[in-house]
């Protein structure tokens, strides 16, 4: 492997991906693997539901892939159609470009993934770097998105400064240091059977990506008139989600926030939450 791959070795590549192919050979609903073309690169995209649903698009985090929302599926598809995309850049099935974050590239990207879908408009969800990619598409192009679900996301207020450091020196002590980076990106949430081995699997074989994602200024924010919801953690040692819950009020005119005092940035256990957020009708425009 060249020095600019993401992954640390072939084997590497291979062993992530085969983990990855398990998981979707035990997806729990029906689905379709699609690949669209974009400008940054080709894109994986996992499609469950009616496709006569509304469509809802989910946009996972750094260090991983769309199977981070396998088990939100059951109830997500019921009543959306559902299009589960790989960022570019991590370890998934999409192009391991990685575009500069203070760039168009991003929003560009999500316009073309989209547009080869055949979707006009879409209600976006993503969680960290996902959450921050949907808010860049959702500044660049508000007309396009139906509603926000933002887990914890990027881009809001500034990342805690201990955290980065930390990070840094777990990815460089192996096995321990994967386990201890899940245990505390969990808080008092119980870590699930596997993760810690997935979570080895890809810290010992993913090479991350370093650095901060830019924040939105006052007048980006100030486009999203959609209905919003913010989930985040109390314990979450990356963001401080009161902080990003006090200006997405002060900024958003239509934003709901829940933060859960147990839980980490990891979130678990939050799909009826997005799901009571989405079965919510919206409001009739007046003539």
């Amino acid at each position: 492997m060249n020095e600019k791959s993401i992954y640390k070795s072939e084997a590497g590549r291979q062993a992530i991906m085969a983990m990855y192919d398990d998981m979707l050979a035990h997806w729990p609903v029906p689905y379709q693997a699609l690949t669209i073309a974009t400008r940054h690169g080709e894109t994986f995209v996992i499609a469950c539901g009616d496709p006569a649903l509304p469509v809802l698009v989910m946009l996972h985090g750094a260090g991983s892939n769309s199977a981070v929302w396998r088990g939100d599926m059951p109830v997500l598809s019921r009543t959306h159609r559902v299009f589960a995309v790989d960022l570019i850049g991590e370890p998934g099935k999409s192009a391991p470009n990685r575009p500069k974050w203070d760039s168009p590239a991003y929003a560009d990207w999500m316009t073309d993934i989209l547009d080869g879908l055949g979707i006009e408009r879409a209600t976006l969800c993503g969680i960290s770097q996902g959450g921050w990619t949907a808010l860049k598409f959702a500044v660049s192009a508000p007309e396009r998105v139906e509603r926000l679900v933002l887990l914890a996301p990027g881009g809001v207020v500034a990342d805690k400064v201990s955290f980065l450091p930390r990070a840094v020196l777990y990815m460089l002590l192996g096995q321990w240091g994967a386990r201890r980076m899940t245990r505390i990106l969990f808080g008092d949430q119980p870590v699930p059977d596997g993760v810690e081995e997935i979570t080895t699997m890809v810290t010992s074989n993913f090479n991350a990506r370093i650095g901060v994602v830019p924040l939105f200024s006052d007048d980006e924010l100030g486009r999203l008139t959609m209905p919003t919801l913010l989930i985040g953690g109390g314990q979450d040692v990356i963001r401080d989600n009161e902080k990003i819950a006090a200006r997405l009020r002060l900024l958003l005119p239509d934003v709901a926030a829940i933060i859960l005092p147990y839980a980490g940035h990891a979130l678990l256990n939050v799909t009826d939450l997005i799901a009571d957020f989405l079965s919510v009708a919206a409001p009739v425009a007046e003539a």
